[in-house]
């Protein structure tokens, strides 16, 4: 069974308080159940991957084993007896004291073929054939879980990050585009594999603060801009901030407040597309004008009255 990282799934660091733990799940437990998500199955799947981590990790006992052992978590036990009887056997374990591992309490022969033992066993002491020869199994590192937070402005550049993970620098490329909750793996970088073993993968969770200006939905950025009446009544140019720098943009006479404009690709660039970016959509806010003067007051009423 290939290994699942629960960590991973929860979106959490493997050293997550117990509290983090929960509010991870109640999050996610909502964005994905069933009632939510009517016959959608890949939600479905994903409902039952968080609950199956959540059973796991909100327990501190089984959250032990499983850092210890990973996805051999539920044979700790059977690990630690048969640890102990390969210690006082020599280096060969007695498979009778588990029951149904050979027979009558001896010593289990290990000349001819081991099929009948489960993997858990085998990759605690290998596969022996005739002989008494030994090969031992390798243990996968233990992967490993990361969280880099990035405002959307960051989000938006392809740049080099330094992670320190476990005392050792890591460099890594962020592409631009990178969305908010995207999960990117980085091969091999977990923790180093025993007995020959590969090693752990490293899972980073981007996480992007939200912009007080721009709300990004997929590549696309959305804005409001406030337009004075004046301008609005009689047309005029307007100077726009947008993500990328400022543009001037034509204010028709007689825009209406609410008014949508879209700018293409002038929105958020797009994930390992270069050059490509979505699209940037404008409200127009007309401002209303305060403490008007006497002069002013009445050019408002006569227009009023006309």
């Amino acid at each position: 069974m290939a290994f699942i990282d629960y960590y991973s799934i929860l979106g959490v660091p493997k050293n997550a308080s117990q509290d983090d733990i929960k509010k991870a799940y109640r999050k996610l437990a909502r964005k994905y159940h069933p009632d939510i998500n009517p016959n959608d199955e890949e939600a479905k799947r994903k409902f039952q991957q968080v609950n199956e981590a959540n059973e796991v990790l909100s327990n501190p006992e089984n959250r032990k084993k499983y850092d210890e052992y990973g996805e051999n978590w539920k044979h700790a036990e059977e690990y630690e007896k048969a640890r102990q009887q390969q210690a006082q056997n020599g280096g060969f374990a007695d498979y009778g004291s588990f029951g149904g591992f050979g027979g009558g309490g001896g010593a289990y022969s290990f000349s001819g073929d081991d099929e009948g033992f489960s993997d858990f066993f085998e990759s605690l002491f290998g596969n022996r054939g005739g002989g008494g020869s030994r090969a031992r199994r390798g243990f996968r590192g233990q992967d490993y879980s990361a969280e880099l937070h990035l405002t959307l402005k960051e989000a938006a550049e392809t740049h080099k990050r330094t992670l320190s993970l476990n005392g050792k620098n890591l460099r890594i490329t962020v592409p631009a585009g990178v969305a908010n909750g995207q999960v990117i793996k980085l091969a091999g970088q977990g923790s180093k594999g025993s007995n020959g073993g590969p090693d752990g993968d490293l899972y980073i969770t981007f996480v992007i603060a939200e912009d007080p200006k721009f709300k990004r939905v997929g590549d696309d950025l959305y804005m409001t801009a406030s337009v004075d009446l004046y301008k609005a009544v009689l047309g005029g140019e307007e100077e726009i901030d947008t993500f990328d720098g400022k543009v001037r943009l034509k204010i028709p006479a007689g825009t209406q407040n609410g008014t949508k404009v879209r700018l293409k690709g002038k929105g958020f660039p797009k994930y390992k597309q270069d050059g490509k970016s979505g699209d940037l959509f404008i409200t127009y806010q007309i401002a209303i004008p305060t403490h008007l003067t006497e002069e002013q007051k009445q050019l408002f009423e006569q227009l009023a009255r006309s």
